[in-house]
């Protein structure tokens, strides 16, 4: 699952001097100095390198779809990031929210229904940065139900996943609670009501056990943390990305 390995073939140096060869069962001809190589590489590699990889998780879906995006923003030095499948990859993240449980239904809510306005823009706007300039334009950026509103709103629901991530990684004990608690405190805490704070306060005791989060991700100690930070790794310059679409057209962030 977590876990990719190269073709063993692929990883065979070629041998251009060979001029014994043996036909496969397919017809293919294949050097005999070919085929030793590849058999030593399969010894040397172990049978465990070669099991099957499995099923992907919830996890490792997420983090393959931000890959994809971050990949395209490098190629392309930062330029527009397509809506649709930025919208794909965030519709993802809301059965992430749901392994969370009750605390954090609120949360998963709101993200769920901003997220699906974004993906009916996508039928009209092609990039996040033509919703923006759209709402500029018609002086409508921070207007309630706005589309440059609610990608502030989806940015701000990945950030809280990717901060609950970092915190359960960086602790000792590797608390759900004590992680998602800080990372609630500064993602999303300062834009809520109190009765909202209050409310998301109590539900922090409902939150899911270690164990469990991870019986829900359908993970493991060790594939956990690996795909954890492939999100956190992905989301980083998407995140910028989006905060600095706001910036350059001068729209504080402090809301």
């Amino acid at each position: 699952m977590a876990f990719r390995f190269r073709s063993i073939i692929s990883a065979t140096p070629k041998l251009h001097s060979s001029k014994r060869v043996r036909a496969t069962a397919s017809g293919a001809r294949i050097s005999m100095e070919e085929e030793e190589a590849a058999a030593a590489a399969f010894e040397d590699a172990g049978p465990a390198a070669f099991e099957d990889a499995g099923p992907a998780t919830p996890l490792s879906t997420v983090a393959d779809a931000f890959e994809r995006i971050t990949a395209e923003l490098n190629s392309k030095g930062l330029e527009n990031v397509k809506l649709k499948p930025f919208c794909e990859a965030c519709s993802l993240v809301s059965v992430l929210f749901g392994c969370l449980g009750i605390a954090f239904k609120f949360a998963e809510i709101e993200y769920v229904a901003k997220v699906q306005s974004l993906t009916e823009a996508s039928k009209s706007y092609e990039t996040l940065e033509s919703i923006l300039d759209y709402d500029v334009e018609h002086n409508s950026v921070k207007t309630a139900g706005s589309l440059s509103r609610n990608l502030r709103r989806v940015r701000q629901g990945l950030h809280l996943m990717k901060d609950i991530f970092q915190n359960f990684l960086s602790s000792c004990d590797r608390s759900l609670k004590d992680a998602a608690s800080t990372a609630y405190a500064k993602v999303c805490a300062p834009y809520h009501t109190w009765a909202v704070r209050t409310a998301v306060c109590a539900g922090m005791y409902a939150l899911p056990t270690r164990e469990q989060l991870l019986e829900r991700m359908k993970e493991n100690d060790v594939t956990a943390e690996v795909e954890m930070n492939r999100y956190i790794n992905a989301l980083n310059p998407i995140i910028d990305y989006i905060d600095n679409l706001y910036i350059s057209r001068n729209i504080t962030l402090d809301w």
